[in-house]
């Protein structure tokens, strides 16, 4: 027998971590709701779902909680799988894009070779909170110029209004916070 799940069994799954990783962060851990096999294959089928007629060709995503459905959603795609990692992670010829988030400043790394002209790109991650990352993340794929960028994330913190920094995208969120 198939059960059926819904967005809010999922989001009642999610943990939340007060103070991590530092004071006044409310974390939203997702690995309490991945941990689950059900739950893991109805997120996966149902953000493939969305984008199962858009011709992805490649599904890029942000170390490290990205990289949790990406591999899989990839596989679902038909697409290929590319990280976007923290600096001195990649092997080879890279670009990289700097960036500030909520509680810090980073910078990311993306093999020069990973993206062509041809690609249409879905830009995975788990969670959308100021936007930041997912702006440094867009700006270092435009570098390779590819054809089309779609983004997903798993959850979105509504309240932070990352979305407005993003508003030339097309953007599905599954969970709301």
């Amino acid at each position: 027998m198939i059960q059926t799940i819904s967005l809010e069994e999922v989001k009642q799954q999610i943990r939340n971590v007060a103070d991590w990783p530092k004071k006044g962060i409310q974390f939203k851990d997702i690995t309490t709701a991945v941990k689950v096999p059900e739950i893991f294959s109805f997120l996966v089928d149902t953000i493939c779902d969305i984008y199962k007629d858009k011709g992805i060709t490649k599904v890029v995503c942000m170390e490290a909680r990205g990289f949790i459905l990406g591999g899989a959603l990839a596989y679902k795609l038909g697409a290929g799988f590319v990280p976007i990692r923290k600096p001195g992670k990649l092997p080879a010829k890279k670009i990289s894009q700097d960036y500030i988030l909520e509680y810090g400043a980073g910078s990311l790394e993306l093999h020069s070779d990973a993206i062509s002209e041809v690609d249409v790109v879905l830009l995975h991650d788990d969670l959308l909170a100021t936007g930041g990352t997912a702006l440094a993340s867009i700006k270092l794929i435009q570098k390779l110029q590819p054809e089309k960028i779609y983004i997903s994330f798993m959850c979105e913190l509504d309240f932070l209004k990352g979305r407005e920094l993003l508003k030339d995208y097309e953007i599905a969120s599954l969970i709301h916070f």
